[in-house]
Formats: C-alpha cells, structure tokens, sequence
C-alpha cells in the first residue's frame, strides 16, 4: 500500500504563526485528526512517513513523533515495524462539528489524567464516604439521570456526580486537581453529552449504566469495584467520543 497523497509543505509564514496560541504538537494533532475524519487519510490507509509529514506541516521530527504516538494512544492509528503507521479507526464526522477548535487533544490528554485521578477518588470515596456523601451521589445521579432522559446535555449534572465522588475522598487535593483542569474537563463533558444525544439513544442508556455502576460500589463500600468502575466510565468516555457516528 503507497502512503496517501498529501498537500505541499505550508509556506514558512503558516508556519511560524502555528508556533503561537495553542501547542503546535495539539494543532497537529486536530489537523491530522481532521483528514482522518474526512477520509482523506482512509481508515486501513497508510499514513505519509515521519519525514514526509514534517515537509507537509513545516514541523520537527519530535514533534511529529509525539503527535503519531498520542494517536496511536487514543486507538486512531496503528504503528507497524517497518512498514509506518496506519489509520486503524474514523471517528464520526459530529466529532469535529460539535468539539471546540483545537480542543480535542487537550481533552484527550485530560481523559487520561481523569483515569488516574478519579479511578483512585473512587475507591477511597468508597473508603471514606459518610451518609451526606451517599445523599449527594445519589442526589447528582438522580438529577443526571433526569437530564439525560430529558434529552438534554447533560454536562453540569455530570459534573456535579464526579465532584461529589470526589468530595467524599475527604481529601482536598483530589478536588482541587480536578478543578486545575477545570476547562478541558468541562469541554470534554459537553461535548460527550451532545455527541451521546446526536448519536443514539443506547449510548446514553450506557453511560447512566456506568454512573450507576460507580454510585453502587461506592455505596457498597467496595473500593476494588469502585475503582474499576470508574476506570471503565472513562476510558468508555473517551472510545465513545472518538467512535464513529453509528457506534454506541
């Protein structure tokens, strides 16, 4: 299979201006993103070389290692020795038509430290939570659960669930880690509500499936579960956003 046509090299003054405002490595990012979503990089296709891609996009090797590295992560692209790195799966085209510009490798990346964050805010909620911790878990479940069935976005009632897990730590770092990535949180919370209300109805019956999930071995007391669960919502969080329109 012959790598894919590509455009010229961008002439060196688009060149410089990627240098400012959002990371370069994150416009990459979205710009190859987008010709996967396009088709213009096909699904089965083979990407241009390490090098080839530095011509087009006028960027560094590193740079263009750590963007192929970060797909390949996100199960967008497959390296194979010796042969480069191929488009593996193409997200659905409401993917970039409902993300802010420039934000899907911001919350790519915050997916990743929400799993690490909130899977263990899970198990020592599950440790630690009092009467008043259940009432709110429950309370912000209750109210996402009605939003969502509402047909409506649900992104601040889901919010409020992952706070009050977090609130029953009883630590405060947990909260204000989350709070430090506040906006890309957020983003991304929106934008997998919308896409689950676009999409169809089962995905949304997914994701309450998964609150509850967290909610009742938190309530259980079963910090093992709890973690798992959580851990599970959110890398399911991040496939969902990346999956294709028709996929759950």
């Amino acid at each position: 299979m012959t790598d894919l046509q590509h455009p010229a090299p961008a002439p060196p003054a688009k060149r410089a201006r990627a240098a400012g405002g959002v990371r370069l490595g994150d416009q990459l990012y979205e710009k190859i993103l987008q010709r996967i979503v396009s088709g213009d990089f096909p699904e089965g296709g083979r990407l241009p070389s390490e090098s080839g891609l530095c011509d087009i996009y006028g960027v560094s090797r590193p740079v263009i290692r750590e963007v192929l590295s970060r797909l390949q992560g996100d199960g967008l692209i497959v390296s194979r020795q010796g042969s480069g790195s191929y488009v593996q799966r193409r997200p659905g085209t409401d993917l970039l038509d409902l993300a802010p510009s420039g934000g899907v490798a911001s919350m790519m990346r915050c997916f990743e430290v929400r799993m690490a964050l909130e899977s263990e805010a899970a198990g020592l909620a599950a440790l630690r939570r009092t009467d008043d911790d259940i009432a709110a878990i429950n309370e912000a479940n209750d109210a996402l659960e009605r939003v969502i069935l509402n047909g409506e976005v649900a992104g601040e009632a889901d919010r409020q669930f992952h706070v009050a897990i977090l609130a029953a730590t009883r630590n405060q770092l947990f909260l204000s880690s989350f709070r430090a990535i506040a906006a890309p949180i957020f983003q991304g919370l929106m934008l997998a509500g919308r896409l689950s209300l676009k999409r169809n109805r089962a995905r949304a019956e997914l994701v309450l499936a998964e609150h509850r999930a967290i909610a009742a071995a938190i309530i259980a007391e079963d910090e093992d579960t709890a973690r798992t669960a959580m851990r599970t919502h959110l890398a399911n969080s991040k496939n969902r956003v990346l999956a294709a329109s028709i996929e759950p």
